[in-house]
Parts: C-alpha cells; sequence; structure tokens
C-alpha cells in the first residue's frame, strides 16, 4: 500500500512569528475554512469564506495550511450559537469527513481531516487538565498554554489500530458485522490502544476479543487520520490461526464471517447482499488491496 505524501504545508515553522493570525485575517488574499462539530459548509466540495465576510466571526482561531498554489487557509472554529449567515452564505450544507472526502482532492481531503481535529480540539479543551484554569492559544492555534501553572498543552492523537484478517491459504477474508451498522456494512476489525499496550499487543487483543480469532504474521501496511474527533488509524493485515474459532462477541461485533475473492469482489461492485466500508476509509483500502493482489 503506497504512502500518501503530505498535501499541505502546515507552516509549521511560521507559527511562532508574533501576530501572525491577525496579519492573515486582514490579508484579503487569504482564505478561511470554517468548522463546526467536525463539519464545514460545502457545497460540491469545501466552501471557503473570506477574511472580510468572518471579520467578526466569534470563533476559535488557528493557521491551517498553505496550499500548493500558494493559498493560505485560516481555520475559524465556531459553537453553534457562534452561526453567522454572512460567514457561511444563506442555508449552508454543514457536511463532515465521511460525507464530503470521497470527492475531493488529495489536497482538500487532508485539508478538511486536519480542520476537523484541529477544530475540534480547539473548542472541547479550553481549560488546563492539571490545575482547571483557561489556558491561552498560542503557536497560531497549534497549542495552549496555561498561565497558573506553566503547562503546554497541545492536539490529542487518539492511536487505534484496524485489521484485516486472511485465511491461512489467503483465499477468504474476515470481515465482521459492526452493531453500530445494524449488521448491515462488514469491514475489518478495530479497536484503540490501551495504555502500556504496543500497536502489536492491541492487534491481538481486539482482534481476540471481537472475533475469537488468535493472529500470526502481523503487518504494518498504511496509517489514516480519523477525524472522530481525533484517531489516528493504523492498518494491519495478519493471518489467522484457526479459522473455525470466528465469531462475533455479540455486542460489538453481530456477526463474524469469512468472505470469498468472488464475494469480495460482487461488494465491491455493489452488487452483494451486503455492503462494504466507504472509500474514504482505511479500511476500504485494506480490503481493496486484499481482492486486488488475487485479481
Amino acid at each position: 500500500m503506497t504512502a500518501m505524501a503530505p498535501m499541505i504545508d502546515r507552516l509549521a515553522a511560521r507559527r511562532a512569528e508574533p501576530n501572525l493570525i491577525d496579519e492573515l485575517r486582514a490579508d484579503a488574499s487569504v482564505k478561511v475554512l470554517i468548522v463546526r462539530h467536525g463539519q464545514v459548509p460545502a457545497d460540491n466540495g469545501l466552501r471557503f469564506a473570506t477574511t472580510t465576510d468572518t471579520a467578526h466571526l466569534d470563533a476559535e482561531w488557528a493557521v491551517l495550511a498553505e496550499l500548493a498554489d500558494g493559498t493560505v487557509v485560516l481555520l475559524a472554529a465556531i459553537a453553534d450559537a457562534d452561526d453567522d449567515p454572512a460567514a457561511v452564505g444563506d442555508a449552508p450544507r454543514w457536511a463532515g469527513v465521511r460525507e464530503l472526502a470521497p470527492g475531493l482532492s488529495a489536497e482538500h481531503s487532508e485539508l478538511l481531516v486536519t480542520a476537523a481535529a484541529l477544530g475540534t480540539w480547539l473548542r472541547d479543551s479550553p481549560f488546563c487538565v492539571g490545575c482547571g484554569a483557561r489556558t491561552t492559544v498560542q503557536q497560531a492555534g497549534w497549542a495552549r498554554s496555561c498561565a497558573q501553572c506553566g503547562r503546554e498543552h497541545f492536539p490529542r492523537t487518539d492511536p487505534a489500530v484496524i485489521v484485516a484478517v486472511e485465511s491461512a491459504d489467503g483465499e477468504r477474508l474476515l470481515l465482521g458485522a459492526n452493531a453500530q451498522w445494524r449488521g448491515a456494512v462488514y469491514s475489518c476489525f478495530a479497536g484503540f490502544v490501551e495504555a502500556g499496550e504496543s500497536l502489536e499487543t492491541t492487534v491481538h487483543r481486539e482482534i481476540l476479543e471481537e472475533a475469537g480469532v488468535r493472529l500470526r504474521d502481523i503487518r504494518y501496511r498504511a496509517s489514516q487520520s480519523w477525524p472522530y474527533p481525533r484517531s489516528l488509524m493504523l492498518g494491519f493485515r495478519a493471518i489467522a490461526v484457526d479459522e473455525s474459532t470466528a465469531r462475533g462477541d455479540g455486542e460489538e461485533i453481530l456477526d463474524a464471517r469469512w468472505f470469498t475473492h468472488a464475494e469480495i469482489g460482487t461488494a465491491l461492485a455493489g452488487e452483494a447482499d451486503f455492503r462494504l466500508p466507504g472509500p474514504a476509509s482505511i479500511a476500504s483500502r485494506l480490503i481493496r488491496e486484499w481482492y486486488e493482489e488475487r485479481a
């Protein structure tokens, strides 16, 4: 699976510049991406606002990125009460990563994922976890500092693993139907890394808990930012030691089922009686990678 090179310049070298956000907000050539609860105004793609329209917007601000064409984009993270028709347009359609990412360019997709994660952190983490005092935004929106106890705070990233489990002969793929999707979608197995765990330990534990299968030959494949609200999905493939033990846990996973290459192909074509995860997800990439190796 090919590694993705960064598509945007996050301007890390400029974040310490004094008054950087104020200067950029005064620049008419700068674009603004407004975020509300991980969603952005959208039409056929991302809908950017101007610095003029957002001049009086009550928001948490950050320097988001510079695009390939040289356009600088600011982030304005708002709450529901801060909606401003002049800034977002009449009756905007708000949409998130799941809906928009499949139709976006790689550059805009990375911009959206970054905005959703950073905007959520800026809105949800105003207080110091050490002493409870209100913090001050620093580093052009990428850090917070506490004047009372001196702590520095940065956007959190919660690691999670996602695993495509193969049969020993490589001819079948084990997928699970999550209760959250009411059994209609079969996908790879996933779970968060717990305190003190390595990624490999998490892979073994999660698959045993959710699908009853022990694994061998674990291989890392790729990762994907997953801003719900701040996760990093690390994708793996592995081989089941004993295929006969596969079963859903009955709570999170309603059903664990082995699929043949032909069945996966039918589902990828949209012709099966079950659905696979959407193309924006790393789960889809893992499934398609396995399928195309045997095409």
